[in-house]
């Protein structure tokens, strides 16, 4: 039979050892998005993004200079990091989708776009995904919000981005 002064500590050391765990829960979910781990775009996918994030975010990327590359190479990352957190089909999928765009003659068939991706305007790159979204063919409009939504979850899972719509952000555990 546990004694009165037995039971206060086992309750002090019970409660100090949830205390440490809801802290280590907390702190591992303020961590989660970045110490996640990207999905290693190769850098065929890396231009690839990097052409349709500007078009995605038409009005939303800082207009020029330093701002703006700074945020579409944050972006571009955070659709690594947002891949990475799919399944292995879906990442099996975006990968054959990758490599369908990056090989020029289906680009040209495909996307109607002629420049590389490096050297397309957003305009032209915002024409192809429109194309997409519009098309006949559910296999495209599905690549199309595939796209999409990784650009955008990927935008808007940035801290820094929370601010401009207003989202004060997770609440803080404990």
């Amino acid at each position: 039979m546990p004694t009165r002064r037995q039971f206060i500590k086992a309750g002090l050391v019970g409660g100090a050892v949830l205390t440490a765990a809801g802290l280590f829960y907390s702190r591992s979910l303020r961590e989660a998005p970045g110490s996640a781990v990207p999905h290693r775009l190769t850098l065929q996918e890396r231009s690839i993004i990097g052409a349709i994030v500007p078009a995605v975010l038409a009005g939303v990327l800082p207009a020029a200079g330093e701002a703006r590359s700074r945020a579409i190479a944050q972006t571009v990352d955070g659709v690594g990091v947002a891949i990475a957190g799919l399944s292995a089909a879906a990442q099996k999928e975006l990968g054959e989708l990758f490599v369908l765009l990056g090989f020029a003659p289906a680009r040209v068939l495909l996307a109607g776009l002629r420049p590389s991706w490096e050297e397309a305007a957003p305009q032209e790159v915002a024409a192809f995904l429109e194309g997409w979204r519009f098309s006949r063919f559910a296999l495209l409009r599905s690549a199309y919000a595939g796209l999409h939504d990784l650009v955008l979850g990927a935008w808007y899972g940035t801290p820094e981005t929370w601010e401009r719509i207003g989202y004060p952000g997770p609440p803080e555990m404990l």
